[in-house]
């Protein structure tokens, strides 16, 4: 049954046309993914839908006029004002905040959210944002759930968790996301926008893929089969053309006798009528045959190889790093060799951030010693793009002075999808994707060596975070990554580093091989249960030791023989999860 019906719809900002003829219905209970590159037109529409915008033309139906709506904006500030204690709205300890609202907050992740502190809620991280927003739009009970980028700043347990309540929810979903994983477990169709218009796909999105790459080829063999008919008819008009010149030379210039003259006239106005009947027919096809089908928008990252240098390239020394009382990391060491792809693994506030602005010097350590090459030219991409300066132009933000550079620098933003027009608009009038891109620039022009990539697709298209994939698997320098996207995890990443119980550990192997939906203590943690079982033998010995100068009747022999039993056991239990660690 259908819930709600656009028809029509056109929206345009000022000469920029985004909707165009629109056309969509939703069904109740449907989990419907809209998706297309950026800026055409997903969250404008989210918006209409939603109420909060207006239209220019169309209609848009509801057939339900007491429907709850929730909508979670992709916005930071609006999910900050949502749970801003100082905001006058629904406050952690005040009664109007359901205790449905504190179990969904805890479901996502955070504890005792109820206890926070003004100071707290001040230093939320963007993950702590969007599961407060989405906690406090859930507990509403909302019949038809808007989603803008959910997955945006959530973990993997916050995103396990989203999409275990999305399969098990009755209400009717529509999700805009670039994430690939998130679209593939909860979706059931895909609307794609693109040139104004929607286009429909059955299946999640694996399956929306397959589609439209099948339908690309069938429109292409139709298309270059059409061309070779047109050609064939085309040489044939040329054909029948060189005929009717002939005739008419021949007409002309033939001696009046036995009819010669005629039969040339007769000749060259048979020609001319083929030639008039073989355009029409060529004319009929071109208007009624199949167009070349459109290529999906491509984004060149053209990342240059990095330069050679000594094999290690980062070393952590028994780093320890607080905030506040909570301790994010301690007794953590690893080292980063030159080429690696290093994954950094964790929940929301483990301190995945922190450490790399403690690689960048912008945080000090309480302990231990971050060591970088000084041959490393770092380069940096941040989650938030705090770092990218507003009331600048694009060129002026990438800092460029001499005319050469400038003009590397026009070809690289090219490439990148931002044209000339948008080279002399200032930062703020772009979108967050575009944002993204002209960071991406700098790095490329800076030719940076070790890549520190905070989020890197947060903002980015399908399409983009596809092409920058490919151009990063080329990529032979040193790669650090936080990220959420599974997919772009399990393609790049050789190496991962755990943030868990308070530890960085370092691990070898893909995201696929470490499994984080089967997140245990002791999973992999080979070097803590080593130091357990050399701690365990050598006590041990020592209670061996001890127990060869009581007998059977003195009281420490008791306590002695209890605590040796005791180690036994553990000494099994150790070099049982030693044995299992090895198969991970």
């Amino acid at each position: 049954m259908d819930m709600v019906n656009c028809q029509n719809i056109k929206k345009s900002f000022a000469d920029t046309v985004v909707l165009n003829n629109l056309n969509m219905q939703i069904k109740e209970g449907e989990r419907l993914g809209l998706v297309g590159s950026n800026g055409c037109g997903k969250s404008t529409l989210a918006n209409m839908l939603f109420g909060s915008m207006d239209y220019d033309d169309g209609v848009i139906t509801y057939y339900r006029s007491d429907l709850r709506i929730g909508y979670l904006l992709q916005s930071k500030e609006y999910m900050l004002n949502e749970i801003n204690p100082f905001a006058g709205t629904e406050i952690p300890g005040q009664d109007s905040y359901s205790n449905d609202c504190y179990t969904m907050i805890k479901n996502l992740g955070l504890e005792d959210v109820q206890q926070w502190e003004a100071e707290r809620f001040s230093g939320l991280s963007g993950g702590e944002k969007t599961r407060l927003a989405l906690a406090n739009i859930w507990a509403k009970s909302p019949e038809f759930l808007i989603l803008d980028e959910p997955t945006n700043h959530l973990d993997f347990q916050g995103i396990d968790w989203l999409i275990g309540e999305l399969q098990s929810y009755r209400g009717t979903v529509l999700i805009i996301s670039h994430d690939r994983y998130f679209l593939d477990q909860v979706v059931t169709r895909i609307v794609e926008i693109e040139d104004g218009q929607a286009t429909s796909y059955p299946g999640n999105y694996t399956a929306y893929r397959e589609e439209k790459a099948r339908q690309y080829e069938i429109q292409l063999h139709q298309y270059v089969e059409q061309k070779k008919k047109e050609e064939k008819i085309e040489g044939e008009i040329d054909r029948l053309k060189n005929w009717s010149a002939k005739a008419h030379r021949e007409a002309k210039y033939t001696e009046i006798k036995k009819g010669g003259k005629e039969f040339y006239r007769s000749k060259a106005k048979r020609m001319d009528v083929a030639v008039k009947s073989r355009i029409k027919r060529l004319e009929r096809m071109r208007g009624a045959g199949v167009s070349r089908p459109k290529e999906e928008p491509t984004v060149s990252f053209s990342l240059k190889d990095a330069k050679k240098h000594g094999r290690r390239i980062l070393e952590a020394v028994e780093i320890k790093k607080t905030f506040g009382e909570r301790t994010l990391f301690a007794d953590s060491s690893f080292c980063i060799q030159r080429g690696e792809r290093v994954g950094l693994l964790g929940n929301n506030g483990c301190g995945k951030t922190t450490l790399l602005k403690i690689i960048l010097g912008e945080v000090d350590l309480e302990q231990g010693e971050v060591w970088i090459s000084p041959s490393a030219q770092i380069g940096y991409l941040s989650q938030d793009m705090q770092d990218v300066q507003p009331e600048l132009t694009v060129l002026e933000s990438l800092g460029l002075s001499k005319q050469i550079f400038i003009d590397s620098a026009r070809k690289v933003l090219a490439n990148l999808g931002i044209d000339e027009m948008k080279i002399e608009k200032r930062i703020e009038q772009l979108s967050m994707g575009e944002r993204v891109r002209i960071q991406l620039a700098k790095l490329i022009l800076n030719q940076a060596d070790l890549l520190i990539l905070d989020e890197p697709t947060n903002h980015l298209d399908l399409y983009s975070r596809e092409e920058l994939e490919d151009s990063l698997t080329t990529y032979e320098g040193t790669m650090i990554i936080v990220s959420h996207d599974r997919y772009m995890l399990e393609k790049l990443c050789t190496h991962l580093l755990i943030f868990e119980d308070a530890r960085i550990r370092k691990l070898a192997g893909s995201f696929r091989e470490y499994q984080p939906k089967q997140i245990k203590k002791e999973y992999c943690d080979l070097e803590r249960y080593k130091e357990e079982l050399l701690i365990v033998e050598n006590r041990l010995i020592g209670v061996l030791g001890s127990l060869n100068q009581y007998t059977d009747g003195d009281p420490e022999y008791a306590q002695l023989d209890s605590e040796f039993q005791q180690l036994a056991k553990r000494k099994l239990e150790l070099k049982s999860k030693l044995e299992q660690s090895k198969m991970c």
